[in-house]
């Protein structure tokens, strides 16, 4: 965090600070305001709204909070994904504005956003460890992360196991499904496969047996019309042999004047247009033979043939079509137990080979589990809390928990007192037993966590001398690695910081307001003098200070 301006919360009239990186501390007597400080920072955050935060005669509380984060930073991502433009690697700035009559808007670099938002992305740039924070560390969700992070664990191969696992169960689940409907059908579709397969229908067959079908009935209406032409072309007293024995007789004296030769070729094409028509009447009378056995049969082929269709809801010329595709759905049923069979060697064989890995990281967590309790216990009687025990618990999670992270549950569990059981984390009653814990976990993890920005909040209540000072030279080393910003009433603490700023009250008779200066070299003697002997400022405790700031 680089800047945070604070106007009209509370005490706060307006307030300007700008950041370093390490450690600054900030002090001051107690009431001049340092939880104000905290709460405004939490708006900014995301935290709840509160009208009761609003400085009283003012219309609106505004905070406002600048980072500036690597480019690869998980914020950047978080806001892509949620439409925001950032570009990476350039200052973000959130705001939060309370009114007074309770309504808030939020903002991500002038960009309106939801409070839901700036949780989200608060809890990535700032853990604030205290008496009553709910997040960070204590969060038993993010404690799997911490875990392998910290023995650096690589969960990318499960992953993909476990998507294999997921997608060939997935595969064997559609599959049984499919042929659960399909069985259902399997007598239909048996029954329907006889039923085409016997009838045999034929693409075109519906309009050739209506054709012949008409044909016959035509046939039926002609027959006498078609009787008695024939009968005048044809035998030894029809018009047809007439015309051949004049032919014979006019071709004999055909000779004798041109125009009897012309009267043959007419008579000789008469013959041959008789000749043709009496063969024409010969087809067409065979085409339209009347045969009452014949039109039943042709009549109840082509009658069953549309019955046929209509059950079936298609057109006659696709009864083919469909009898082949439920033949085909038949045959995939019948084939489906084979195929079901493969899918469920290839379900159980994912699922064993994400197992396996799983217990092999499973495995290597609880390794990690183990040198990680070792590091936290180091770190706990320089902190007053050599009676506590600490332990990181790897359950194994019923299948139905499993995931692409593996299949277990991770979470930091504590006993403050000897004999008493472990705990979580969230369930301890002292906020500066918490803070504690929080630095040692934070110690021990060393550069796990994206949160850019961590404030402890009295973390050093209830003790002083060498646990003071041990807590002192952990928050030093700690903010080698990130910005840490304490609110402090340890002397030994506050000598250590990079940074130091000082929390006032004033009053001007006639409103009060709280104010936060940062302090130069001489100033921090002197207020880490007075947290050192009190109300009255000593030579002995100006020594003491500057022995203090001297070993920092």
């Amino acid at each position: 965090m680089t800047t945070l301006a604070i106007r009209d919360v509370v005490l706060i009239e307006a307030l300007d600070l700008e950041f370093g990186p390490g450690l600054g501390t900030l002090t001051g007597e107690t009431g001049a305001g340092k939880s104000i400080l905290l709460d405004s920072l939490g708006l900014a955050l995301g935290a709840p709204a509160d009208s009761g935060l609003v400085r009283s005669g003012a219309a609106q509380a505004m905070v406002s909070a600048g980072f500036d984060l690597p480019p690869n930073h998980p914020a950047f991502t978080l806001l892509a994904e949620n439409g925001y433009e950032a570009e990476p690697g350039e200052a973000l700035v959130i705001r939060r504005v309370v009114k007074a009559d309770g309504g808030s808007r939020a903002y991500v670099n002038d960009q309106p956003a939801s409070a839901a938002t700036l949780r989200e992305l608060g809890a990535m740039l700032v853990e604030i460890h205290g008496q009553h924070d709910d997040r960070g560390l204590i969060n038993p969700r993010g404690h799997r992360l911490l875990l392998d992070s910290f023995g650096r664990l690589d969960f990318a191969r499960i992953a993909g196991l476990h998507a294999a696992w997921r997608q060939a169960e997935d595969a064997l689940e559609a599959a049984r499904t499919d042929l659960d409907n399909a069985a259902r059908d399997r007598e239909w579709l048996e029954h329907a496969v006889e039923e085409l397969s016997r009838f045999a229908a034929e693409p075109g067959e519906e309009a050739t047996l209506a054709a012949e079908r008409a044909d016959m009935q035509k046939g039926a209406r002609l027959a006498d019309d078609l009787g008695a032409v024939n009968a005048h072309l044809e035998g030894s007293d029809g018009g047809l042999a007439a015309l051949r024995q004049a032919a014979r007789r006019l071709d004999r004296i055909a000779p004798e004047h041109p125009l009897l030769a012309e009267a043959l070729e007419a008579l000789d094409r008469a013959v041959i247009d008789a000749s043709e028509a009496e063969d024409k009447l010969a087809a067409a009378a065979d085409a339209m033979r009347f045969d009452p056995a014949r039109l039943e049969m042709v009549e109840t082929r082509l009658f069953d043939l549309r019955a046929l269709a209509r059950k079936h809801r298609v057109e006659p010329d696709g009864l083919a079509a469909l009898r082949d595709e439920l033949a085909g759905r038949l045959d995939r049923i019948e084939a489906g137990d084979a195929g079901l069979a493969a899918l469920e060697t290839a379900a159980r064989n994912a699922r064993k080979a994400y197992v396996e890995a799983a217990e092999r990281l499973s495995e290597a967590r609880r390794e990690a589990a183990g040198r990680l309790d070792a590091a936290v216990a180091a770190e706990l009687a320089p902190l007053k809390l050599d009676a506590a025990r600490f332990r990181t618990v790897v359950e194994t999670l019923p299948e139905s928990g499993w995931t692409a992270a593996g299949r277990d549950r991770v979470e930091f569990e504590i006993a403050t007192n000897p004999g008493a059981p472990f705990a979580p984390l969230m369930k301890i009653a002292s906020g500066g037993e918490l803070s504690r814990f929080i630095l040692a976990l934070k110690v021990a993890l060393a550069e796990q966590g994206s949160a850019t920005t961590m404030i402890f909040d009295e973390i050093d209540r209830g003790v002083g001398g060498a646990v003071a000072s041990a807590i002192g030279e952990r928050l030093q080393r700690l903010s080698r690695g990130a910005q840490l910003l304490v609110v402090t009433h340890s002397p030994q603490v506050a000598a250590r910081g990079a940074h130091h700023w000082l929390i006032a009250k004033s009053h001007d008779g006639f409103v009060t307001r709280t104010g936060v200066r940062p302090l130069d070299e001489t100033e921090r003697q002197e207020e880490i003098a007075r947290m050192l002997s009190g109300a009255e400022i000593t030579a002995e405790a100006r020594a003491q200070a500057m022995r203090l700031l001297e070993a920092a």
